[in-house]
């Protein structure tokens, strides 16, 4: 795809397509770009992707997708849309599970690993992701991947007064709790969705495929067994009731070693811990890094796929003193609470890109005028205000 500059005030000139891949006029770099359109619609939704912008800004992690450069937005009256410019990575999860190709061991304890890594670094930085899910995790030639998509992302709230949205994490992924209804939720909801795609790079297919909430529910407890009152209390009466209903189902966590050949005991060990009904009881990230069965992916990433290690002229590697580094501090979100109207929110968010360009490169903008930017700019994108289906409205 070709990139052309325009004459005028040194404005390099992306031309885009609808696969979102570009070539970076001032380096020739090919790189991805995200096209965040309709910004302005409500409060909620312009808020929303602010949030997204600035978390793309301050994420400093291998890991975890981060911007690298946002396009020179028009004056503040012609402001609609952002296009912001990330690392281009060719593949993700999702479609490497449902392709042919062989997944090894290794090729499994290096996406756990990695995986597990970043969000460590999401959730020291007190983010949620809330939509963790293959689709998410993109990974590239060299196998290595990055979590991405933080339209749902948000700060962890620390009063369990506070409701929180329960629109949340594709059905497939989404945590007990958050089906059950629950008004407050932690980290863990990240975790489960990691221990359902564990599950399914085991399986190469999806762990618990249902039509709908309650049927979603029927899976886990099929696999886990009926849960106790104490395990439901975060769930909302009508989940409570709904589940005291039926019949009392046993555990049957030994079918886990039927997913695959590589279910082995040290695999199984750590699905279990991250597949517990109990968000209070759920493995943390930190704890999961620590499971043996990620030994041997933890030492492929950092001998031959990190770039925070390296191999001296000696030909020695050096290794970093904390594999699994947390973030420098957490991300910021009481700015939020300032914005009262989509005026306020448009004017604050233009002056953070115009903050955020690097006065040392020639600033980038859209050729609006190019035929590959026509066909990207009418083709399906999806409107980082939609939300996964709504949650089962309980009785």
């Amino acid at each position: 795809m070709q990139s052309e500059m325009v004459s005028g005030p040194q404005v390099g000139t992306l031309v885009a397509s609808s696969c979102r891949a570009v070539t970076d006029p001032r380096d020739g770099r090919r790189v991805a770009l995200k096209k965040l359109p309709n910004v302005f619609q409500s409060l909620v939704s312009s808020k929303r992707v602010f949030r997204e912008l600035k978390m793309l800004c301050f994420f400093k992690h291998d890991n975890v997708l981060s911007a690298l450069d946002i396009l020179q937005p028009p004056h503040l009256d012609f402001f609609q849309e952002i296009y912001v410019i990330t690392e281009l990575l060719q593949s993700d999860l999702h479609k490497i599970i449902v392709s042919p190709q062989h997944l090894s061991p290794d090729h499994i304890k290096v996406f756990l690993y990695q995986i597990l890594r970043g969000l460590k670094y999401l959730h020291s930085a007190r983010i949620l992701h809330r939509d963790i899910k293959p689709g998410n995790l993109l990974v590239n030639s060299n196998c290595v991947l990055k979590i991405c998509d933080f339209g749902l992302a948000r700060v962890a709230e620390p009063d369990q007064n506070v409701h929180m949205t329960q629109e949340v994490v594709t059905q497939y992924y989404r945590a007990p709790e958050i089906l059950m209804g629950a008004r407050h939720y932690t980290a863990a909801v990240d975790v489960w969705s990691v221990g359902c795609i564990f599950g399914e790079l085991l399986r190469r297919r999806i762990l618990f495929q249902a039509q709908s909430p309650v049927q979603q529910l029927e899976l886990i407890t099929e696999l886990l067994g009926s849960p106790t009152l104490e395990e439901m209390r975060y769930a909302c009466e009508g989940a409570k009731s709904h589940m005291l209903r039926r019949a009392q189902k046993p555990p049957s966590l030994a079918t886990l070693y039927n997913l695959s050949s590589q279910a082995t005991h040290e695999a199984v060990h750590l699905l279990c811990q991250m597949l517990v009904f109990d968000p209070d009881k759920r493995i943390t990230v930190v704890d999961a890094l620590a499971h043996p069965y990620l030994d041997e992916g933890r030492l492929r990433y950092h001998s031959c796929m990190c770039t925070c290690c390296y191999t001296t002229s000696a030909g020695l590697r050096q290794y970093r003193v904390d594999f699994e580094p947390s973030a420098a501090h957490p991300f910021d979100d009481l700015w939020e609470r300032k914005l009262t109207s989509v005026q306020q929110v448009k004017e604050e968010m233009h002056k953070f890109i115009a903050e955020q360009l690097n006065t040392s490169r020639v600033p980038l903008c859209i050729n609006p005028q190019s035929a590959a930017f026509k066909s990207f700019a009418s083709s399906t994108v999806a409107h980082p205000s939609e939300l996964p289906p709504s949650p089962h409205q309980w009785e």
